[in-house]
């Protein structure tokens, strides 16, 4: 039921949103050099790669790492980047990768490939037989402030309480935390 779900949200959300998406693409491409996406090589269910689309938030030299893990991370955002992140529309093409059956709609932020301890620490909790999703049980509870361990402990708690109506509540709490950027450092 659970794929079910996240395919016609994401056939029914990309339908929906089609003019604004291609308005926010146009927007980063004049607004900075590069293409509209970026194409993220990120961790899917049993540790395998996946590449998982965002409207490019930042120049196209910066380096492939955890945002948090930059010198200066605000030097590398383009010019709508702060504003795209601010309110999660980055996000909006991880639809498709929701349809492509790569991600749900709720689950485990995935991880970049390279960030290595917190894939390493998602194996010892079970939790990387999750498909990752958009939004998740960690996203509302402290999104970018939490430390990796407390987030693995969030993602084996929705490991062992997930159900449909979890997910929902999960979807429906989403709306607050990014309509008011609450947790997001960059």
């Amino acid at each position: 039921m659970k794929r079910a779900f996240d395919f016609l949200a994401a056939a029914v959300g990309l339908i929906v949103l089609a003019l604004p998406l291609a308005g926010l693409w146009l927007l980063v491409r004049l607004t900075s050099p590069g293409p509209g996406l970026y194409w993220s090589r990120r961790v899917g269910k049993g540790s395998a790669l996946f590449p998982m689309p965002k409207f490019r938030t930042m120049r196209i030299d910066t380096p492939e790492v955890a945002t948090h893990l930059l010198d200066d991370p605000d030097r590398w955002l383009t010019p709508v980047g702060p504003l795209m992140r601010k309110l999660s529309l980055d996000e909006l093409p991880q639809l498709w990768s929701v349809l492509l059956g790569h991600m749900s709609l709720v689950g485990p932020r995935p991880a970049l490939f390279n960030q290595d301890d917190l894939i390493a620490a998602r194996k010892v909790a079970g939790v990387d037989v999750l498909r990752p999703g958009v939004t998740g049980w960690a996203q509302i509870n402290g999104r970018d402030e939490l430390a990796i361990p407390d987030k693995v402990a969030l993602d084996a708690e929705y490991l062992r309480r997930r159900s449909f109506l979890f997910d929902l509540k999960i979807l429906v709490s989403t709306v607050v935390p990014v309509l008011t950027a609450r947790g997001v450092t960059r």
